[in-house]
């Protein structure tokens, strides 16, 4: 990568998955890679950038920098924006466009009022230049700016995603307490589940961390068949673009190739639920849902990885049945997993106690603002001479 072609990026990841984002942003070719709070700070080149829209899992948006300048006020920021970029070429009026700020400069202490500032150096901009503006649009923009101000400067950034990154298109049902897909996607990614084992939920709500795993393993470009934001920009290449599309749909696998992937759940609707949503995501072949308490239900033969992400009494369930459900979802892993990997996701210290086993690795992440610990149990099995005892 020429430096003259490299582009100041940064993708904003959940927090907890710092790390982990870095991992796949340098699997996926960018470089100099280094992490951030709740993001990583990356070069890349456009077709790199182009690469990560369509194939990265972990990250919520990928900001491409544009502009950096000075800013101790209103009046810097002001005229900041209105040099940043040739707006003639950019932001026409037919355009619409949405405006997100985030830090604070001296006399900017609101993301509202520092936002309305930009909106006025652009729609001032655009009225000298044609006599007309462009218009607002929250939802669904051609032209999503983001502003972070600090440490005496402004950086501009456009998003490229036009629309989280962790909405996949496949999520018409959520359970009751969702999980974001790529905090899903980063969870299996800390697992180093390969797709070469069996991996099961013994509560699987609306199956997204199944979803999640079996796309990983298969290799389907999470960005593959939606619209980008980045395909309205001034300097877009369609034919770097198509490439890119080309070469994620090259990568994928066949679902025939994976191992059982199998989630249980007792209530019957959020298990329809889970169905369709798998179903949404072409997954039939790949993942199979079983209704009915997981106490009940029986394991692949070979080991693999059990994933999991019970309630913790936050949003939904009483903490008393809470406490008896940890306590027999131990019970079931001791009797029926020897061999196996335990990951699951705890908000509640006090009803992990109850699974009764001892976690080898504890990983913070935050999940919807909770804070939680992905949590890694080894499973062992039976000594021969356990074995052998009748």
């Amino acid at each position: 990568m020429g430096r003259e072609n490299r582009i100041s990026a940064v993708a904003v990841l959940p927090q907890g998955l710092e790390n982990a984002g870095c991992e796949e942003l340098q699997a996926l070719g960018a470089h100099d890679v280094r992490p951030l709070r709740r993001a990583a700070a990356f070069q890349a080149d456009m077709a790199c950038l182009y690469r990560l829209h369509l194939q990265a899992r972990l990250p919520f948006r990928l900001l491409r920098q544009m502009a950096r300048f000075p800013c101790q006020g209103r009046d810097d920021l002001y005229d900041g924006i209105r040099r940043a970029l040739n707006w003639e070429r950019w932001l026409h009026p037919s355009m619409t466009f949405r405006v997100d700020v985030t830090g604070t400069a001296p006399g900017l202490n609101h993301s509202h009022y520092s936002a309305l500032q930009v909106k006025n150096a652009l729609v001032d901009q655009q009225r000298d230049l044609w006599g007309e503006r462009s218009s607002v649009d929250l939802d669904d923009p051609d032209l999503s700016l983001q502003v972070h101000l600090g440490r005496g400067d402004a950086v501009l950034s456009l998003d490229g995603s036009g629309g989280s990154l962790h909405r996949r298109g496949y999520r018409a049902a959520m359970g009751a307490a969702p999980l974001k897909e790529n905090l899903a996607a980063g969870l299996i990614r800390l697992t180093e589940w390969d797709g070469s084992t069996p991996l099961v939920d013994p509560c699987c709500g609306s199956g997204i961390l199944l979803i999640e795993a079996a796309l990983t393993a298969l290799q389907q470009a999470p960005g593959l068949g939606r619209q980008f934001a980045l395909e309205g920009w001034a300097d877009f290449d369609q034919q770097l673009w198509q490439r890119e599309c080309d070469r994620a749909r090259t990568r994928q696998r066949e679902p025939h190739t994976l191992p059982p992937i199998v989630g249980f759940e007792q209530d019957p609707d959020i298990a329809d639920q889970a169905r369709d949503n798998i179903r949404a995501a072409g997954l039939e072949a790949c993942i199979t849902i079983r209704t009915g308490d997981f106490l009940d239900q029986s394991l692949p033969e070979s080991p693999g990885v059990l994933v999991c992400n019970p309630p913790y009494g936050h949003r939904i369930g009483d903490e008393q049945q809470l406490e008896a459900l940890y306590r027999d979802l131990g019970t079931y892993a001791k009797q029926n997993a020897a061999g196996w990997q335990l990951w699951l996701l705890s908000g509640n210290r006090s009803l992990t106690g109850a699974l009764r086993l001892k976690a080898s690795k504890r990983i913070p992440v935050s999940n919807g603002g909770i804070d939680c610990r992905w949590l890694h149990y080894g499973l062992r099995a039976p000594s021969s001479e356990q074995a052998a005892t009748p």
